[in-house]
């Protein structure tokens, strides 16, 4: 990964969170141009739709890929995908996974177990931070919603998302995946769009309680 020094980024190594009133998630996939991107614009339009636009700008939802097409387009078929679920594909470019990247981000979610120990491997305290979607997900669903702040005071959303992170941490070496596979969303690279839409509608699934814990609001209200 690029120095950091040497691109003379104002980036410091710290413990992932990043300004006070703001909470950044870090989407991760192979080549940035087919899972991660579908996830990071459905968690986009996720938030902008429970929180409303002025809300959602206190999360910052960004992704790139640990062999990313730099300056890439989406996939066609994973923007048609997007818009098919609602969200928008619009200005997207590919980006490599650098480590400023990492040390900005207060949540890393990513595709496969691989990249996961890819994004633990580059240091940064990364570990309590990073989690695979699915595994994510399932941790989001084992914590009582109560025992996380109220997000509804101006910036509380940033202070439970940050709260619902390390309970997750907490809660990894107790609730294991029931299979290897569970924690995997599969790359639909180079597949049919058939194969992307059921990519889609499963990170849209596994998405959706992730959403619910980080905004305290059901999708389905």
């Amino acid at each position: 990964m690029r120095d950091l020094q040497a691109r003379g980024t104002a980036v410091q190594e710290n413990d992932g969170q990043g300004p006070d009133d703001t909470f950044r998630i870090l989407h991760v996939s192979t080549g940035n141009v087919c899972r991660s991107p579908i996830t990071e614009r459905l968690t986009r339009h996720a938030l902008a739709e429970r929180l409303g636009p002025a809300r959602a700008d206190a999360v910052l939802v960004e992704s790139a890929g640990t062999w990313g097409h730099e300056g890439a387009p989406m996939e066609t078929h994973a923007a048609a995908v997007l818009t098919d679920l609602g969200a928008d594909p619009a200005g997207f470019v590919g980006r490599e996974l650098l480590d400023e990247h990492v040390i900005r981000a207060d949540l890393v979610l990513t595709a496969t177990r691989d990249h996961r120990a890819q994004v633990i491997s580059m240091g940064h305290s990364a570990g309590l931070r990073t989690f695979t979607l699915k595994e994510f997900t399932r941790l989001v669903r084992a914590i009582d919603p109560a025992t996380l702040p109220d997000p509804e005071p101006e910036g509380a959303v940033v202070v439970r998302a940050r709260a619902l992170v390390r309970a997750a941490a907490a809660l990894r070496g107790w609730l294991l995946a029931p299979s290897p596979d569970a924690d995997e969303v599969h790359d639909p690279y180079g597949a049919p769009i058939t194969y992307f839409r059921s990519i889609g509608a499963e990170i849209q699934q596994a998405l959706d309680p992730v959403v619910t814990a980080l905004t305290g609001i059901d999708g389905r209200e």
